[in-house]
């Protein structure tokens, strides 16, 4: 299934290693302050609302399988 989300990405020397959707543009800004305050210097936290290829998990939640970046 194809979907607009809110994600937010761990970079790490600016390669994509982790995409979580998040609820809200809100929740994913809080998760990046948060994170952020224990980064390394080639770790990054970005947020982007883009389309991705969701995959249900076997407890019924959504994850990201591929972000589809234009």
């Amino acid at each position: 299934m194809t979907e607009m989300v809110i994600a937010l990405l761990l970079l790490v020397n600016n390669e994509i290693t982790e995409a979580r959707i998040q609820p809200s543009l809100n929740e994913c800004l809080k998760g990046k302050r948060i994170a952020n305050r224990g980064a390394s210097d080639n770790v990054e936290y970005r947020c982007i609302k883009s389309m991705a290829e969701l995959e249900t998990n076997i407890d019924g939640s959504l994850s990201i399988k591929k972000l589809i970046i234009n």
